[in-house]
């Protein structure tokens, strides 16, 4: 089974490499267009900043506490083991 915390953090690392794919497409963009360079210069230039998203890291005891619980089982499992011939 998968670390639930692991994941997150892959999936947080994708989100902010997507983020920063489509801050350098917005960029490229308008260098792009067939415009003539005139209008180019009236539109506003996009910046690299973006808003920083918080890391998200559990806690020692809660990731201590998320090892050591019992893994969820599905509802009924061991009533249907007990009839099993």
């Amino acid at each position: 089974m998968k670390n639930v915390y692991e994941v997150l953090r892959q999936k947080e690392l994708e989100l902010t490499r997507l983020e920063k794919e489509v801050e350098a497409l917005r960029i490229a963009a308008p260098l792009l267009s067939e415009e003539p360079k005139e209008t180019m210069s009236e539109q506003p230039k996009p910046t690299l900043t973006a808003p920083q998203q918080p890391i998200r890291i559990p806690s020692p005891a809660v990731a201590a506490a998320a090892v050591n619980a019992a893994p969820p089982r599905a509802a009924g499992w061991e009533d249907a083991a007990k009839r099993w011939p």
